[in-house]
């Protein structure tokens, strides 16, 4: 039997295809709002953090609200524009925002695995060798991200993206191998760290269960996407609920690992100016040094909002004790501390 025989056989049902899609975007909204609040977080937690992380943040916000209205507005033209529009739904037709959101999702997913593959050239005394595998698999699935997008275009209708069922399958595949080969990465090198001492050790325990947390949640979502799209059979669109969530769980890892630096070690030291001390900060991606030693732990979370100037003004943020010493590298101003 044909494959167009096979479809006309089986033909579509609303739970398998708008109810899909409606999953789906409700999930994304919610991931979303989680999203949103980081970046809140973020910027009223790190006023004065670098540029290039501001840079960054604002790009992946543009990019997720961008995914989330052509998210809405597929939905919107199966269930708005064209209601009880029996054949609108046999046909299924293309449209070009579930495209181009395979290419906004795919962008996100981007700038995090190269943020992360930077952590790991750190970390890792600036071993080109695996950062640059991780790079490959990371800029390796893009292309076939972007390949996707271009031969979706040439599809008549939504349930032809089972024809390109292999560009699909290793191009998520590639992305589940960029995780589990960062967070690996990240874990052992971490582990080279090791000092002996409690308080040392105690955050590369820290860094190495939040490295796996996050390789493992993008990964299992990956592979679930994996096994609907590949293992179910018929005409459904059940692999888009998880798809749509996906760029969004990489969102909330980088946003999380901004706004961790101070909490993740219960501490954090502030200064004027938002510059850095020669002590290297393992989430900066222009810190002063470039790779990480033993001794650096002690400094990781050393960051610099802009600080108070006078004790009146520690007396109305009571979260800050005022402290008269001098930091070094701040022109003698003087700081404050977070209790």
């Amino acid at each position: 039997m044909s494959t167009t025989a096979a479809r006309a056989a089986i033909q579509p049902t609303i739970t398998a295809t708008l109810g899909a899609i409606f999953i789906g975007f409700a999930l994304a909204c919610t991931v979303y709002g989680i999203v949103i609040t980081q970046m809140f977080m973020y910027f009223r937690s790190y006023p004065g953090d670098k540029f290039l992380f501001k840079c960054v943040v604002v790009v992946i916000l543009v990019l997720e609200t961008a995914d989330q209205a052509l998210i809405g507005h597929m939905l919107y033209y199966y269930c708005i524009s064209n209601f009880a529009n029996l054949t609108a739904l046999l046909q299924a037709r293309m449209t070009w925002s579930l495209i181009l959101q395979l290419t906004a999702g795919a962008a996100v997913g981007c700038i995090v695995k190269g943020y992360f593959a930077f952590r790991v050239w750190r970390f890792s005394s600036r071993n080109i060798w695996i950062t640059g595998l991780i790079l490959l698999l990371t800029f390796g699935q893009l292309g076939l991200a972007l390949a996707y997008t271009i031969e979706a275009f040439k599809l008549p209708d939504v349930f032809a993206v089972h024809e390109l069922r292999t560009l699909g399958t290793v191009s998520l595949g590639t992305g589940v191998a960029t995780d589990i080969v960062t967070a690996v990465s990240l874990c052992y090198f971490l582990n080279r760290l090791r000092t002996g001492l409690k308080s040392s050790d105690s955050l590369v325990n820290n860094l190495c269960a939040y490295a796996i947390n996050t390789g493992v949640l993008t990964s299992t979502v990956s592979v679930a996407t994996l096994v609907l799209y590949n293992g179910v059979g018929g005409m459904n669109l059940y692999f888009v609920a998880t798809y749509f969530i996906l760029s969004k769980l990489y969102a909330i890892s980088f946003m999380a690992t901004l706004n961790t630096r101070r909490t993740i070690r219960g501490r954090g030291t502030d200064a004027q100016g938002g510059a850095t001390t020669n002590n290297t900060n393992m989430f900066h991606l222009g810190t002063r040094l470039p790779s990480m030693a033993p001794t650096d732990l002690n400094q990781w979370d050393v960051v610099y909002p802009p600080a108070l100037k006078t004790q009146d003004d520690y007396q109305e943020q009571p979260e800050l004790k005022y402290n008269a010493a001098y930091f070094p590298g701040s022109h003698d101003k003087p700081g404050a501390q977070i209790v």
